[in-house]
C-alpha cells in the first residue's frame, strides 16, 4: 500500500536533506583517499588499486548477508540508518592512522577503507530498497533528477572549499586530512538523523518464510537478467579506470589537492547542467535507449585524459565527462528499478549489487595490472574500448525491452 501523497513529498524532502549530508561526507573524505594515501602515506600503485577494489570484495559478502537480513525486516529505515552510522565510524578511526608505525600506515588505511564497506554495503543496499518503496514509479525520474542536481551542487561547493583548505598546507601534511575525516564523521551523524525521520509503512512478516533463500529465482526474470549482463559489462570498463585516473592525475600529471578539487568541481558542474536533460530524455526515449548514448560518452574519458598532462586541459576533460556521469548515475539506477518486480525488489537489488561488487573488485585490479604490464596509455585505451562496446550491448537490451513491452500491450496500443 502506497503512502499518502503528503508523506511521500515529506520523504522526498528528507531524502534530499539526508543526501546533502551524504554528499558532504563522501566529498570531503572519499574524494581525497588516493591523495592522502599517495602524498602522506606513500602508498604503492597496488595499494591505490586496493582502495578501489577491496571495498567491493568485502561488499560481496556483505551483500549476501545484508540481503538475507533485509528480507526479514518489517522496517528498513532503522537498519539503513544504523548501517550508515557504523560505516561513518571508520572515518573517525582514520584520524589515528598517522600515529601508527610508518611501515603499517598505508596498509592500515587500505584495510579501514576496505572494511568500511561492510556496513557501507548494508547501508547502500537497504537504502536502495527503502527509497524504491517510498518513491512511486511515476515520481522517480523527476525526483531523482532534482535530488541528484541538488546533491551535485552541494558536492561541487564542498569540494571546492576543501581544495582551497588543503592548498594552505604542505602536500605531505596529515593534519588537514585528519580534520576532514573527523568532519566527515560529524556530517555522518546528521545523515543518520534525517534517515530516521523518514516515514515508512511497516510490512507484516510472512510466517511461511522459514527456509534460507538467496533469491536465485530472480535470474529467471529475463528483463533483469539481460540488464544485469549489460550493466556488469559496462561497469567493468567504467571501473577499471577509476584507480588509473587517480594515478595519472597525481603521479603523472603532478596534481595537487587544489587541482583535484577543480577536476571534481568541473565534473560536478557538468552533472548539474545535464541532470534534468537526462531525466527528460529517459522519460521520452526510455532508460535503455539513453544508456547507449551514456556508454558512448563515457568511453571518451580515458583516452581524452591521456592526451595531455596539462592541468587546465584535464579540468576541461573532467567537465566533459561529467555530462555523461550524471546520465550513468540517474539512468542505471532507474533502469534497475524498472526491470525488477516490486514484490521482490530487495532480492533483485541485493543480487545485482553482489555481482556488481565482484566486478568492482576485479576491474580496478585489472586496470592496475595492465598499467604495470604495459603502460598507462594502453590501460586507458582498453577502458575506452570496453566502455564503447557497452553502447552496442545496451542497444540489444533496448531492442529486447521494446519487443517485450509491445508483447505486453493490448493490440489496440501497438
Amino acid at each position: 500500500m502506497a503512502l499518502p501523497l503528503s508523506e511521500t513529498r515529506q520523504n522526498e524532502k528528507l531524502s534530499i536533506h539526508n543526501g546533502i549530508a551524504t554528499t558532504i561526507v563522501l566529498n570531503i573524505s572519499n574524494n581525497y583517499f588516493p591523495l592522502f594515501a599517495i602524498s602522506v602515506l606513500g602508498a604503492t600503485n597496488f595499494q591505490i588499486g586496493l582502495i578501489s577494489s577491496l571495498p567491493q570484495f568485502i561488499g560481496m559478502f556483505a551483500m549476501v548477508l545484508g540481503s538475507m537480513i533485509l528480507n526479514h525486516l518489517e522496517e528498513k529505515k532503522r537498519f539503513t540508518a544504523y548501517s550508515f552510522l557504523a560505516a561513518r565510524f571508520f572515518l573517525f578511526l582514520m584520524f589515528f592512522v598517522i600515529y601508527l608505525p610508518a611501515e603499517f600506515r598505508s596498509w592500515a588505511f587500505v584495510l579501514l577503507v576496505g572494511f568500511m564497506n561492510l556496513p557501507g554495503s548494508f547501508a547502500n543496499l537497504s537504502w536502495q530498497s527503502l527509497i524504491g518503496d517510498l518513491i512511486p514509479d511515476d515520481r522517480r525520474s523527476r525526483f531523482f533528477s532534482e535530488r541528484n542536481k541538488v546533491l551535485t551542487i552541494v558536492g561541487m561547493f564542498s569540494t571546492f572549499l576543501i581544495g582551497i583548505l588543503l592548498q594552505q598546507f604542505e602536500k605531505s601534511s596529515p593534519f588537514p586530512f585528519q580534520v576532514l575525516f573527523v568532519t566527515a564523521f560529524l556530517f555522518g551523524l546528521i545523515e543518520v538523523y534525517y534517515l530516521l525521520k523518514h516515514k515508512e509503512e511497516k510490512k507484516k512478516k510472512k510466517k511461511e518464510k522459514k527456509r534460507l533463500s538467496f533469491g536465485l529465482e530472480v535470474f529467471r526474470h529475463k528483463p533483469f537478467l539481460y540488464f544485469l549482463f549489460c550493466s556488469l559489462f559496462f561497469n567493468f570498463g567504467w571501473q577499471m579506470a577509476w584507480s588509473l585516473f587517480s594515478i595519472y592525475q597525481i603521479k603523472y600529471a603532478g596534481a595537487t589537492a587544489m587541482w583535484i578539487s577543480l577536476f571534481t568541481v568541473a565534473n560536478q558542474l557538468a552533472q548539474i547542467i545535464s541532470y534534468k536533460w537526462w531525466g527528460r530524455m529517459a522519460d521520452k526515449h526510455s532508460n535503455a535507449k539513453m544508456m547507449i548514448l551514456v556508454s558512448a560518452g563515457m568511453a571518451s574519458a580515458p583516452v581524452l585524459t591521456i592526451l595531455s598532462p596539462n592541468m587546465i586541459y584535464l579540468v576541461l576533460v573532467n567537465g566533459f565527462s561529467g555530462l555523461f556521469v550524471s546520465g550513468t548515475v540517474l539512468i542505471l539506477f532507474n533502469q534497475l528499478l524498472e526491470v525488477t518486480q516490486e514484490e521482490k525488489r530487495s532480492v533483485f537489488i541485493s543480487n545485482y549489487n553482489i555481482l556488481l561488487a565482484l566486478v568492482a573488485f576485479v576491474a580496478p585490479q585489472f586496470g592496475v595490472y595492465l598499467l604495470e604490464q604495459t603502460s598507462i596509455d594502453m590501460a586507458m585505451i582498453v577502458s575506452t574500448i570496453l566502455r564503447g562496446s557497452s553502447a552496442g550491448v545496451f542497444f540489444f537490451l533496448y531492442l529486447f525491452l521494446k519487443k517485450n513491452q509491445s508483447k505486453s500491450l493490448p493490440a489496440a496500443f501497438i
